[in-house]
């Protein structure tokens, strides 16, 4: 799968870094589109709080960032 194919660190400005920081980085791009899509539609109107939905889906989607990885 897609874990065979992604190294378990990338070459960033000469140092190493692992693939998880790109997933991170993917995640946070991820929910900010997503963010935006939820405001636009006032789907947080209908959430009891919704600073704990945000930080639950981005660790949703980072969570299944990561996984892809290892």
């Amino acid at each position: 799968m897609l874990h065979e194919l992604v190294p378990r660190e990338l070459a960033f400005l000469d140092a190493h870094v692992p693939t998880l920081f790109l997933a991170f980085l993917l995640a946070v791009a991820a929910i900010w589109l997503l963010d935006k899509w939820l405001a636009a539609w006032n789907i947080y109107d209908l959430v009891w709080y919704p600073a704990l939905l945000r930080v639950a889906l981005f660790f949703g989607l980072f969570s299944v960032f990561g996984l892809m990885v290892y």
